[in-house]
């Protein structure tokens, strides 16, 4: 008999809400001003941008960090209102429901604390019990250690945990900390499912979505 699920923990960006294009510009604007010339967006994407943190720690402009980052966060929450699309349809409504019958909540992200803090003022976030950004972990997914961090603060072991995430590395996280897994898939084409498909269902135990409403339901069946 399986484990009952008592936690859902949430991945933020491509799961909750749709922040590419906010994060492009946000790393243009602060990829240009180190470059001193304007970066397209074709560029910026060769650069391979990753968790911000971590983007800004690498060797190559590490050197630079403070000022990089700053101007990150200044377009992060200058530019939040035109560049962020918003919640997922359905997302809001989903957690609700979830903490109507009683599930704890929480979010495990790469985004850093101030750039989540930004998007949570900006986009009510609801309170969630627990939320570990990129600042709070030495390693990131899809290294279990957040997902691991999040269940220990509230109390749940991981087997009673679901992770709903839209990437590989979240699939490989939960796998690695023991949680079921939750493949968000509202974001993705057909031919992105198909291909992410591959990847979560080797995760020992797994729900799909094909939208935020089908979670109470798809928690409730594992």
């Amino acid at each position: 008999m399986q484990t009952r699920i008592r936690a859902a923990l949430f991945d933020v960006d491509g799961t909750l809400i749709d922040t590419w294009r906010l994060y492009l510009e946000s790393f243009r604007v602060a990829m240009s001003r180190h470059e001193q010339r304007e970066l397209s967006e074709a560029e910026i994407q060769a650069l391979h941008p990753r968790p911000e943190l971590r983007f800004f720690l690498d060797d190559r402009w590490k050197h630079r960090f403070d000022a990089l980052y700053g101007a990150f966060l200044e377009t992060y929450e200058r530019e939040h209102a035109s560049h962020c699309d918003g919640w997922y349809p359905g997302a809001p409504e989903a957690l609700a429901a979830l903490q109507a019958r009683g599930y704890a909540t929480g979010v495990v992200t790469a985004k850093s604390r101030r750039a989540y803090e930004i998007s949570a003022r900006a986009l009510a976030f609801p309170e969630f019990r627990v939320a570990i950004c990129d600042d709070d972990v030495n390693l990131c997914k899809p290294h279990p250690e957040g997902l691991l961090r999040a269940c220990a603060e509230l109390g749940v072991a991981p087997g009673e945990t679901i992770y709903i995430g839209d990437s590989h590395a979240d699939a490989g996280a939960a796998e690695a900390a023991g949680c079921a897994f939750g493949a968000a898939l509202w974001a993705k084409s057909d031919a992105e499912q198909r291909e992410f498909r591959r990847v979560y269902s080797a995760v020992t135990r797994f729900c799909e979505l094909g939208e935020p409403g089908d979670l109470l339901a798809g928690i409730e069946e594992l």
